[in-house]
């Protein structure tokens, strides 16, 4: 799946987008998704994107560079 950018989607698609590539598999040993967001909540960690202020793979480098 490929982000909606942000200057041809609404905020609730953003966010549509966000919970869907996020969404926990039930599956940890093999997802991974649980690693990379470190129990943090991605509707939050995606708030700038959400909202239209970054783009998605911004901040997916900043999450995955984060140290915490």
């Amino acid at each position: 799946m490929i982000p909606p950018k942000i200057e041809l989607s609404t905020k609730e698609e953003r966010r549509e987008y966000v919970l869907s590539a996020w969404e926990c598999m039930h599956d940890c040993e093999s997802c991974g998704k649980c690693r990379i967001l470190k129990g943090r909540d991605p509707e939050t960690l995606y708030a700038d994107y959400i909202e239209g202020k970054r783009s998605y793979i911004d901040v997916t480098l900043d999450i995955r560079n984060s140290s915490y």
